[in-house]
């Protein structure tokens, strides 16, 4: 009997971009399985909730039966671990990733030795991509469709159409209280 390869690809994906998207499916010809782990723990300060970051990376590949999207707390070795992977998947865009990335899977290694970090490159047109630089545009009305699912520039613009319709109302009601 053949061992499945499964990847664990990790992150916030707040919101998950075309660059996410394409170091999955190029992860496909590396594995016969791959785990989208959307982490609830983050240093970073996420715009969407875990569960809205699920269902946005789940309507992505939602009919790939080789990819499936959970969600994880606490540390990622725990999580590969419990999955019984040997391989957490990377995407890297810049050298002032790498820095970053190094850390993390030399940590990952001595914590968890049976795992490895598989770095992957997103194609060309996705090399610039970054959700906080999506974030930035959609905050000021910018279009995203470019850099997105169609569900995900949805999703920013409502997000960010109520964040302003509560910085308004914040704003009148601290005017009516002077």
């Amino acid at each position: 009997m053949k061992l499945e390869r499964l990847g664990i690809y990790p992150g916030t994906f707040d919101p998950v971009t075309y660059g996410h998207i394409d170091v999955v499916r190029r992860s496909l010809s590396l594995f016969d399985r791959v785990v989208v782990a959307v982490a609830v723990d983050s240093p970073k300060r996420c715009l969407f909730t875990a569960q809205e970051r699920y269902s946005m990376v789940e309507k992505v590949f939602r009919g790939c039966p080789e990819v499936t999207v959970e969600v994880f707390q606490g540390l990622l070795v725990n999580f590969v671990k419990k999955k019984g992977a040997r391989s957490i998947i990377r995407g890297l865009r810049a050298i002032s990733d790498f820095e970053y990335e190094f850390q993390m899977a030399t940590t990952n290694r001595v914590m968890y030795p049976r795992a490895e970090t598989i770095f992957l490159l997103p194609r060309a047109e996705f090399f610039y991509i970054s959700s906080s630089l999506i974030k930035e545009i959609a905050r000021f009305g910018g279009d995203v469709s470019s850099f997105v699912p169609p569900h995900v520039a949805r999703a920013l613009t409502r997000k960010f159409s109520l964040s302003e319709i509560r910085r308004m109302n914040h704003a009148q009601s601290q005017k009516k209280a002077f």
